[in-house]
């Protein structure tokens, strides 16, 4: 009988066996020794750029140990003198760049570069810096950018460009002027960034975080005029302990109850439960939509950040997004609709703070059409993080708070609510629901594990009383990019779609505790399986507060009222925010806006004759002092280009004549009213 001889190598004297690692970095942790690396993440590409990770090979001198693949025989040393000090210079040459604001920083206590400098001895910075200080980018919604802070690591623009295939920051410049920033040197808010925050989940120090709301929940907290209540995202009890020391996946949901009593909040919700409400509005819809020749496949709507990608890179799919909103989204709506009469106070001072694992959720909230008048369905989102310094800044011992029970009935959740947090987690809940409405029959086996897993991209086939339903679950916007690709090519086979933006859905969120335990995600995805088991409820159907809810308030499943609370459209984002060219403008406070699109196909349909039409006519008559012109580049209306905005106004087919028609209309009537003239000789003006 032969034996096979396992290779190995040695590793500071002691034999290492190579059992598929792909580099010497990943075999020295596996000996149990932590190299220091800023730019090293299993799942991104090798990178090399932060020269930290250094052994010596006999030999071959001293190597960058991420970017060796690991070779029978070879003898490796991880510490000696010339490789210390090499990391002390490399390190010492990064802080002489970086904004040293320690104590404020909000990764102070979580830093890598601040604890990799304790850690190798650095007791002074001895060389001069060379950077000039740069101003925040506060612009994203969801978002703070700190270049004062890049390291140039590029983990952020691998994650963006590799994990989620966008590509909204990347390096610019060469040398010493090289940076790390948005597309065309544009804010971070005006990129086609999604919000998802994954760039800060990888930022080694605090160049990218998550943008703090902390004090205005505080202010709310502070004013006896509001009635402020919050809702707990599924993920949250799962993930918050890693913050005050305990195990990833550790359920602390009691504890969570406890310590937002103590901070003053008036009522403590659980999220499950709207998600719970979620899974009956987006069953009904997804059972519809399949026996009644809807558009299929419906992909799900929870994920706000794969919201936003949708809208932005496939507006045409927008039809197959389920209308319903969020559980967060629907949380706010539904309550800021029954508790001011039962609560007896006015909506505007009944205040919705949301906590989440998600940046996007940020974003989510403000977004016009989550309100009504003006007024947020919810006001403020805080992290998982924020939430753990709002605790820490209170004084709270978190680890030692006796358990507390949410209030009613916002309160009441099953086990599917709770496992939205999981990637996999929608369609099982789904699943559960629509089973038993299809077959009329109690299902007994609740869980369907064909759509568990850690890959980013399942397929599933299930049969539902004679039905055989396609399902895929994706986590990861590459992954998402590759689904949406099929169905916008038409060989899509799916009906359903789960799609997260986070790796591992929602208990990957970058709201969530940063660890560097590459087990985290799974151990959390654990605990909500979990927290799934130890109720006595694990179907959204079951939830008789929900039933109660449409008895008393919202009326029939998926009808009028329900559709109006629970349910959203969306909206094309297919460029970038303000790209347009000035090229007359005018600082008249009654002055036209004129944006001519000089995209490919209006461009090929003649607006460049009406631009330059009515810029002719502007100066033959005299007009410039009144008109604001433009070139865009796209209104989304190709197929009735030539197209040209007007004070707000859609005017598509435009002629230049037409386009002159309609600002003299403007002018003449000195109000940006739509005119009845554009209209009757336009039919397609909007």
């Amino acid at each position: 009988m032969n034996t096979v001889i396992q290779p190995t190598l040695t590793i500071d004297g002691r034999t290492v066996a190579i059992e598929g690692e792909r580099n010497l970095l990943e075999l020295v942790r596996k000996a149990n020794i932590d190299l220091p690396t800023f730019c090293y993440h299993s799942e991104l590409s090798v990178y090399g750029a932060c020269r930290l990770c250094l052994v010596q090979i006999e030999g071959r001198g001293i190597q960058g140990a991420c970017s060796t693949p690991p070779e029978p025989g070879l003898k490796i040393l991880t510490t000696t003198p010339e490789i210390r000090e090499i990391r002390r210079i490399s390190v010492e040459l990064l802080l002489a760049n970086h904004d040293q604001s320690c104590p404020t920083c909000s990764r102070s206590t979580n830093c890598q570069l601040q604890s990799l400098a304790q850690r190798l001895g650095v007791k002074q910075v001895r060389f001069k810096p060379v950077h000039k200080p740069v101003p925040l980018d506060e612009s994203s919604p969801s978002l703070v950018r700190d270049p004062n802070k890049c390291v140039l690591c590029g983990d952020c623009v691998r994650m963006c460009s590799e994990i989620q295939g966008i590509g909204a920051i990347d390096f610019a410049y060469r040398g010493h002027e090289v940076s790390v920033q948005p597309a065309f040197g544009k804010d971070l808010g005006d990129v086609e960034c999604v919000n998802c925050g994954q760039c800060a989940s990888v930022c080694p120090t605090g160049a990218l975080t998550p943008k703090s709301e902390i004090d205005q929940v505080w202010n709310l907290l502070a004013d006896p005029t509001k009635t402020v209540i919050v809702q707990i995202a599924p993920a949250v009890r799962v993930g918050l302990g890693e913050s005050f020391g305990l195990p990833p996946g550790e359920i602390t949901t009691g504890r969570i109850v406890a310590a937002l009593k103590f901070l003053g909040f008036d009522q403590i919700y659980d999220t499950s439960f709207a998600a719970d409400l979620t899974v009956i509005e987006e069953s009904t819809e997804f059972l519809e939509r399949k026996t009644k020749g809807g558009t299929l496949p419906m992909f799900t709507s929870c994920c706000p950040g794969w919201v936003k990608y949708a809208e932005q890179y496939f507006p045409e799919l927008l039809p197959n997004l389920s209308t319903c909103r969020s559980p967060q989204a629907m949380f706010g709506s539904l309550v800021k609709g029954m508790l001011p009469d039962q609560l007896k106070v006015e909506r505007k001072d009944l205040k919705v703070v949301a906590i989440m694992p998600c940046t996007a959720k940020k974003f989510e909230a403000q977004r016009p059409e989550m309100g009504v008048d003006g007024d947020p369905d919810v006001d403020n989102v805080l992290t998982t993080q924020e939430l753990a310094q709002m605790i820490k800044s209170a004084g709270l011992i978190f680890e030692t708070l006796q358990p507390e029970s949410f209030d009613m009935p916002f309160g009441f959740y099953t086990g599917a609510g709770v496992i939205f947090g999981n990637s996999g987690g929608v369609m099982e809940a789904v699943l559960r629901y629509a089973a038993e409405k299809v077959t009329g029959k109690k299902l007994e086996d609740v869980e369907f594990q064909q759509v568990r897993g850690d890959s980013g991209l399942r397929e599933a086939s299930i049969n539902v009383n004679g039905t055989e339903l396609k399902l895929a679950v994706v986590h990861g916007l590459r992954n998402a990019r590759v689904v949406a690709e099929q169905v916008r090519a038409g060989t899509s086979h799916y009906d359903l779609i789960e799609v997260m933006a986070c790796p591992g859905g929602c208990i990957g969120g970058a709201g969530q505790p940063i660890s560097t335990s590459r087990d985290s995600r799974a151990l959390r995805t654990k605990g909500l399986y979990n927290a799934d088991k130890m109720l006595q409820l694990h179907k959204s159907q079951d939830n008789v507060f929900i039933t109660e809810c449409y008895t008393k308030f919202l009326g029939e499943i998926g009808g009028e009222k329900a559709h109006h609370l629970l349910h959203t459209s969306y909206q094309s984002r297919h460029r970038i925010s303000d790209e347009s060219l000035p090229l007359m403008q005018s600082k008249s406070d009654d002055k036209v806006k004129v944006s001519v699109c000089l995209g490919t196909n209006c461009f090929l349909k003649g607006s460049q004759d009406v631009l330059n039409g009515v810029l002719r006519h502007a100066e033959q008559t005299g007009l410039e002092g009144r008109l604001d012109v433009r070139a865009g580049f796209c209104f989304e209306k190709c197929e009735t280009g030539p197209t040209v905005m007007i004070d707000g106004q859609h005017v598509c087919g435009c002629t230049a004549e037409k386009a002159i028609e309609v600002i003299n209309s403007r002018i003449e009537n000195d109000s940006p009213a739509h005119t009845n003239g554009a209209e009757s000789t336009n039919p397609e003006a909007e």
